[in-house]
């Protein structure tokens, strides 16, 4: 990301039937075509936890693209605007 633009930080859980369905490896795909860092996991409580930062237009379109792509396994989300840590160096899957 170019110095010049600001970082914005999205965190966002989904609920529904999203883990077992490729949900994270969906998201780690579809980041690549964005210019946004952060990781996708699985939650002990069958949630997905996504946290994503970069350019707020890209961070906004990566979100909206992953809720639509999966929005057949998604019930609910919940996606809270945080200031962006910098601490990532690309988009990754934690287990």
């Amino acid at each position: 990301m170019p110095a010049t633009q600001e970082a914005y930080r999205r965190h966002c859980f989904f609920q529904g039937r999203v883990q077992g369905v490729g949900f994270r490896y969906t998201t780690r795909t579809i980041a690549l075509a964005y210019d946004v860092t952060g990781f996708v996991r699985n939650l002990p409580d069958g949630r997905v936890e996504l946290v994503a930062e970069g350019p707020d237009k890209q961070v906004a379109a990566f979100i909206d693209d992953v809720t639509d792509r999966m929005r057949g396994y998604i019930r609910e989300s919940d996606v809270q605007s945080e200031p962006a840590s910098g601490q990532f160096y690309q988009f990754s899957i934690l287990r």
